[in-house]
């Protein structure tokens, strides 16, 4: 499958099976009030695909804007009810119950992602380990006296098991800012405590490498740049590159080992790279364009060949897997769900007082790019990324924004402190002003999106 319909259809299944998540959770609970089910669709527009079940004749529908969702409910605002069907309207339940429908699609992503979690640690998330590479000169990482070597064990008290753990809990900590403890164990065995500052990253950082701004990067192994298998397609099939092939030079740069070579092909995204190769005992030049891959400051380039035996032999030895036990993963999956609640929760309130750039802020092109490289990159890449988008979605529906679920909620809050429903004008005026704040939100994301795609 092309890398384009692979992007196509895993932005499909993620877009999908959240909404279905979600709109199942309301769905659920206002069967279980007691509300009549009209239509559960996923995706707005006309209809592509109607079925209707049950005692109730549901409709269930697949529509052409594949978007969003939404379950409709019997109510008697939009439309005349039988005296015998008032008691299944959606409007006539008391507002706990109301309250309780209008929770659940949030609570439904919320528990998806925790699922999801549980799952990736019960079975293992490979990972590199936290070994860092030597710092360069007037980066925060040497002015904390990290160097070649040492381990990163734990940050601000919480344990780190590979670079994404690192990567994490240091983006957690810079939104706050100031200085952060790093725990290290160097290669001799000794544990030290350094302090990290991250205060000259400015709001621009946190959207590109921020790591390599503070002088953190991976521990490379000096071992040769030996090729392995190429991938077919790729960028160094189409050169001629083959399995066994040893890189001596780029540009005409030597290259002694596999760190070296991939930091060139990394910072040459779209760029003729002139390679040195030798095969069989014969040297000859080989022309190669690095794959893009990513967006902005995170861009990188890829030829798409893996290493050769030697190199994955080092490597092995730089690698983990992380598993906890069906118990123990229960308080890790929970606490993950919680801190990228709070994570986004405070990432907004920060965009709205300008401490962090609007171009955090991704749309649908963005969301399909992600999830294009995450299925390509494994199961366990588009597990994690379906919990992370579950939880923003989660998240965003809670928002106290009206057409939002987190709009709805600030309504029947309105009404338990006053005794009465709120007035229909009022409804009226605060539809109009969440149209326009998520139209907003909509020219934002998308602006974001068509930059990123024009500027790389």
């Amino acid at each position: 499958m092309s890398g384009a319909l692979v992007t196509i259809a895993s932005f499909l299944v993620t877009v999908g099976l959240l909404v279905v998540v979600h709109e199942w959770g309301h769905y659920i609970v206002a069967r279980l009030a007691g509300v009549r089910i009209l239509r559960f669709s996923v995706g707005f527009g006309r209809p592509l695909w109607i079925r209707r079940s049950g005692p109730d004749r549901t409709e269930w529908v697949i529509a052409a804007v594949p978007l969003g969702g939404f379950v409709k409910m019997l109510d008697s605002r939009e439309s005349d009810v039988p005296a015998g069907e008032m008691h299944r309207a959606f409007d006539r339940q008391p507002v706990g119950r109301r309250i309780a429908i209008v929770l659940a699609g949030p609570a439904a992503n919320f528990i998806a992602a925790f699922l999801l979690y549980w799952g990736l640690y019960v079975t293992g998330l490979p990972g590199v380990k936290p070994v860092v590479g030597d710092p360069p000169r007037a980066t925060a990482a040497a002015a904390a006296g990290l160097s070649n070597g040492d381990t990163i064990r734990a940050i601000g008290g919480e344990p780190t098991a590979t670079w994404t753990d690192v990567r994490w809990l240091l983006l957690k900590e810079a939104v706050r800012g100031g200085e952060v403890a790093v725990e290290l164990e160097g290669a001799g065995g000794g544990r030290a405590t350094r302090s990290l500052d991250l205060s000259a990253l400015t709001k621009e950082d946190l959207d590109r490498d921020f790591l390599a701004k503070l002088g953190l990067k991976a521990f490379t192994p000096a071992a040769p740049a030996v090729l392995g298998r190429i991938v077919p397609g790729g960028a160094g099939d189409r050169a001629g590159l083959r399995e066994g092939d040893r890189v001596l030079a780029i540009g005409g740069e030597p290259v002694a080992t596999w760190g070296q070579f991939t930091a060139r092909v990394r910072a040459s995204a779209g760029r003729l790279l002139a390679l040195e190769v030798e095969r069989g005992g014969a040297r000859f030049a080989v022309q190669a364009v690095p794959e893009p891959s990513g967006e902005g400051e995170a861009r990188i380039g890829l030829l798409r060949v893996e290493p050769g035996a030697e190199v994955r032999r080092e490597w092995e030895r730089m690698t983990t897997t992380v598993r906890h036990g069906p118990l123990e993963a229960v308080p890790k999956a929970m606490h993950r769900v919680w801190d990228l609640s709070i994570f986004s929760l405070r990432m907004l309130g920060k965009m709205l007082l300008g401490e962090v750039s609007w171009k955090n802020l991704s749309g649908p092109i963005t969301i399909a790019d992600y999830a294009g490289q995450s299925a390509q990159m494994g199961w366990v890449s588009f597990a994690g990324f379906l919990a992370l988008v579950s939880v923003s979605l989660g998240v965003l529906n809670l928002l106290p924004i009206p057409l939002l679920d987190g709009g709805h909620l600030v309504y029947y809050s309105a009404e338990i402190v006053k005794g009465s429903p709120v007035s229909e004008r009022a409804m009226e005026i605060g539809q109009r002003v969440g149209l326009a704040i998520l139209a907003g939100l909509t020219f934002f994301a998308f602006y974001n999106d068509i930059n990123r795609l024009l500027t790389g």
